[in-house]
C-alpha cells in the first residue's frame, strides 16, 4: 500500500492510497460517499474484494470531506466530488500501472460520481459499481431521511449533525450542497451505461432507498444485477453486512 498526495486542478491537495497488484488484471477506483473517508469499512471491503481479483486498487479521500485530503466538509459538492474523481483518473493516466477500461465503484455521492464519469466516457469503463447510489439530486429530497431535516437546514442555512463514523466529530455542510446537488440526475443519460453494472443497497436505506435504485435499475441497458442487504442502512457497517457485500463484489468482478 502506498500513500501519495497529487493536487487537483484547484491545486488542492487530495490524499491517495495506491494498492498496486503485481500481476495485474485490471485497475479499479473506489469512491467514498459525502463526509465519507478512504479507510471507511464499506470502501475497504469494495477495494479488497477488486485487490483479492488482482486488480490494482485507487482509493482518494475528495476534498470537502472528513479525510486526509484539503478543504472543509461545510463546503462539500457533488460538483466538488466528481472533479475530483476525474482529476484522480487524469492523474492515473500518467501512471505506468494505468489501464482502460477500467471499473468505477462509489457510495451513495460517490456513487453518482462514478455513474456520471461513466456516461460521459462508457469507452473508458469496463464496469460500474454505484451503490446505495444518489440517482438525481432532486430524487434525494423526497428521501425520509431529507424531509426530517429540509425545514431546519433550510431556515439556518446551515445542517450541524454527529459522525457516526467518527464520533464526536460534527458535521456541518452549507444550504447550497442541496442547490448545487439538483443540477444532477442520472436518467437523463442512462442509456450510455451498456457496461456491466453492480447496484447493492440496503434494505433500510431511507436516504437513497431502494425506489430510487429501482428506478435508475429499471433503463439501465446492459448487464446488471441489483441486490438488497436485509437489515441494512444507506452505511453498511456490521461484519455480516460487509461480508455479503464482500462475496457480492467477488462474484460480479469473476463473471466481468
Amino acid at each position: 500500500m502506498e500513500k501519495i498526495t497529487i493536487q487537483n486542478k484547484k491545486k488542492q491537495n487530495i490524499a491517495v492510497i495506491l494498492e498496486k497488484a503485481e500481476n495485474q488484471k485490471g485497475l479499479a477506483f473506489v469512491m467514498h460517499g459525502f463526509s465519507g473517508f478512504k479507510e471507511q469499512p464499506h470502501i475497504e471491503t469494495f477495494a479488497n474484494a477488486f485487490k483479492e481479483k488482482e486488480f490494482t486498487v485507487i482509493r482518494f479521500d475528495t476534498t470537502n470531506t472528513l479525510g486526509e485530503s484539503d478543504g472543509d466538509l461545510i463546503d462539500a459538492t457533488l460538483t466538488n466530488y466528481y472533479e475530483d474523481l476525474q482529476d484522480v483518473i487524469k492523474w492515473a493516466e500518467t501512471q505506468n500501472w494505468y489501464q482502460e477500461p477500467f471499473v468505477l465503484a462509489g457510495h451513495s455521492l460517490g456513487g453518482i460520481s462514478s455513474a456520471l464519469f461513466a456516461e460521459k466516457n462508457p469507452e473508458k469503463v469496463k464496469a460500474l459499481a454505484p451503490i446505495s447510489t444518489v440517482v438525481s439530486g432532486l430524487l434525494t429530497e423526497i428521501a425520509p431521511s431529507f424531509k426530517e431535516v429540509e425545514e431546519e437546514w433550510k431556515r439556518k442555512g446551515i445542517r450541524e449533525w454527529e459522525s457516526i463514523s467518527q464520533p464526536g466529530v460534527m458535521k456541518k455542510i452549507k444550504w447550497s450542497h442541496v442547490e448545487d446537488r439538483r443540477k444532477y440526475d442520472l436518467i437523463p443519460e442512462v442509456n450510455k451505461l451498456k457496461m456491466p453494472v453492480l447496484m447493492i443497497v440496503g434494505e433500510l436505506d431511507d436516504t437513497t432507498p431502494l425506489e430510487h435504485q429501482q428506478l435508475l435499475y429499471a433503463k439501465i441497458p446492459g448487464k446488471k444485477e441489483l441486490h438488497i442487504i436485509k437489515g441494512a442502512e444507506h452505511t453498511f457497517r456490521t461484519k455480516e453486512h460487509l461480508e455479503e457485500i464482500k462475496q457480492i463484489f467477488l462474484g460480479w468482478i469473476d463473471s466481468l
